[in-house]
């Protein structure tokens, strides 16, 4: 398998825990790809030209976080990471839902702060960080189980780039139920190792 990447990209981090949680790692080929750039390789996998982006052993690409992880977690015979079915199943995927939604407002809104400023800029700033902010309250109250599943790695791979990228508006200080979980969360060695670098 390969798998076009950014090192800093929350969003391979995903995979890339997934694929360690599921012994899977050693099966893919990492590609370095600046997306920004619309790569001619990248762009024939991904006609919308990010990462990550994932070309099965078959030659099947695929795209989207959510759909790589939901493939890796189809092969081999480790810890499945999508329950099947019932309760847990719909709690991995809201907090799934939840940790992605974080990075959907958490990426677009440092590409807005690079920018120079000006009224409508800082109102998208603001709101994406409205959205980032109520969500993390909403962990605050109901964190993530112990447990691997896609729903707790996606929650933190979000925390993490919001140390990552936000460390001057930390989220730890209100939420200590949300702190005591990533910080004995982050120790489960997909996560450990992809941490960003630096």
């Amino acid at each position: 398998m390969k798998l076009y990447h950014s090192p800093t990209s929350p969003y391979v981090r995903k995979v890339m825990a997934c694929a360690i949680i599921r012994g899977l790692d050693t099966q893919i080929e990492k590609h370095s790809s600046n997306p920004h750039e619309s790569p001619a390789d990248l762009v024939a996998n991904n006609p919308l030209s990010k990462v990550p982006c994932l070309v099965t052993d078959d030659g099947l690409s695929l795209f989207g976080s959510q759909l790589i992880c939901e493939y890796l977690d189809s092969l081999g015979e480790q810890l499945q990471l999508f329950p099947t079915h019932g309760a847990p199943r719909w709690r991995a995927l809201k907090h799934q839902s939840m940790g992605d939604g974080i990075l959907d407002a958490a990426v677009p809104c440092r590409g807005e702060q690079g920018k120079p400023q000006e009224a409508a800029r800082n109102a998208q700033i603001a709101r994406f960080k409205a959205a980032i902010s109520r969500t993390v309250d909403a962990l605050e109250v109901d964190p993530p189980h112990k447990h691997i599943d896609i729903g707790s790695i996606t929650v933190a791979c979000a925390l993490g780039y919001l140390d990552f990228r936000f460390s001057s508006d930390p989220w730890r200080p209100n939420h200590p139920k949300l702190t005591a979980w990533y910080e004995a969360f982050v120790q489960n060695k997909g996560i450990a190792e992809t941490a960003p670098p630096g």
